[in-house]
C-alpha cells in the first residue's frame, strides 16, 4: 500500500505534467495567433489605399524595360513601395512564418503580376547598383508561387 509521502510524490508529478502538458498548448495557440495576426496586418498594408494607389500606378503604366527613363519619367516611390511589400512577404515565406498557400491564396496574383511587369527594371537596377540581391526575395516568392501553381496545374491535369 502506498504512504502519504508517496501518494504526495504522485499527484505532484502528475500536477507538474499537467502544466507542462497546458504550457505546451498555450504556446502553440499563441504561434497561430501571432501568424495570423502578422497575416492580417500584411493584407491590411496590401489593401491600404496608398499601396493600391502604388499599385495601380505600376501595373496601369505602359512596359518600360529602361530603368533610367522609368526613374526619369516616374520616380522610384511606387516601385520601391510595391517591390518592398513583396519582399518582405518573401522572407516571411522563406523563415516559414506563413506558409505558401496562404500566401499565394492572399497575394498570388499581384505577385505574379507586379514581378512579370517589374522583373526587367530590377534586374537593371541590380545590375546599376551592383546588387544581386536586390529584391531577392520578392523574386524567390514569385518563383515559390509559380512552383505551386505548376503543382496544381498538373494535379488538375
Amino acid at each position: 500500500m502506498l504512504d502519504i509521502p508517496s501518494i504526495s510524490s504522485i499527484v505532484a508529478a502528475v500536477g507538474v505534467l499537467i502544466g507542462v502538458v497546458f504550457t505546451v498548448l498555450e504556446l502553440r495557440d499563441l504561434v497561430k495567433t501571432r501568424r495570423v495576426d502578422l497575416v492580417t496586418r500584411l493584407y491590411s498594408t496590401f489593401g491600404s489605399t496608398e499601396f493600391v494607389e502604388a499599385w495601380e500606378k505600376i501595373r496601369t503604366r505602359e512596359s518600360v524595360d529602361d530603368f533610367d527613363a522609368y526613374k526619369k519619367k516616374h520616380g522610384l516611390s511606387e516601385y520601391i513601395q510595391v517591390c518592398t511589400l513583396f519582399e518582405g512577404i518573401g522572407i516571411l515565406l522563406d523563415r516559414r512564418l506563413i506558409d505558401n498557400d496562404l500566401a499565394d491564396d492572399l497575394f498570388g496574383v499581384p505577385v505574379r503580376l507586379a514581378w512579370e511587369r517589374m522583373r526587367v527594371l530590377i534586374q537593371e537596377d541590380r545590375k546599376q547598383t551592383n546588387e544581386p540581391g536586390t529584391f531577392e526575395w520578392f523574386e524567390y516568392l514569385y518563383n515559390k508561387m509559380q512552383k505551386r501553381e505548376q503543382r496544381q496545374a498538373s494535379k488538375t491535369a
